[in-house]
């Protein structure tokens, strides 16, 4: 469920809203297919990724774990991609190129982890904003259903002892 569908079915109840963990899709690119289809997981490996290039900076790097940090990075990316729907995964595909043959130099290890941080934090942030919007929404709908109905009318209830009380129509 996305922002537009809160919005369409007022009279939807609390039981109904589904998890907005469960999927996220980003309001405005719901044409276009554009979701996150496990948040959780995309979450985790970006943190992962980003102590990856934090570690990279840190220390000097040896050819064998060049090569590691390549195959990190590669999994990481395909499994990545899980987590994504199409249109992301294209997205991804198309910023996190593979490395040429033979062992990445730091440089190379550095230029790509930071890229794919920075595609990654954009992502959270959508994250972010489309479930503060869901929650949004989810209370909108929420007050909606817990709302008094109207006030008594004139030929209403009226309270017991007010001075003003009329009887009630009688046929």
């Amino acid at each position: 469920m996305d922002l537009n569908d809160a919005v369409e079915q007022p009279a939807a109840t609390a039981a109904e809203v589904p998890s907005p963990v469960d999927e996220v899709v980003v309001p405005e690119a719901r044409a276009e297919g554009e979701s996150v289809e496990q948040p959780a997981k995309v979450l985790r490996i970006g943190s992962m990724i980003k102590q990856l290039l934090e570690e990279v900076k840190a220390a000097p790097l040896d050819e064998a774990s060049r090569i590691r940090l390549r195959e990190v990075y590669e999994e990481s990316v395909r499994e990545l991609s899980r987590g994504l729907s199409p249109d992301l995964q294209e997205e991804l595909g198309r910023l996190a190129l593979p490395f040429a043959e033979g062992t990445p130099s730091e440089a190379e290890l550095r230029v790509a982890q930071a890229s794919l941080v920075g595609w990654l934090e954009g992502l959270f942030h959508g994250i972010q904003a489309t479930l503060f919007a869901q929650q949004m929404a989810a209370r909108a709908q929420l007050q909606e259903i817990r709302q008094p109905g109207l006030p008594p009318g004139p030929d209403g209830p009226q309270q017991p002892g007010d001075p003003n009380a009329r009887p009630g129509t009688y046929l």
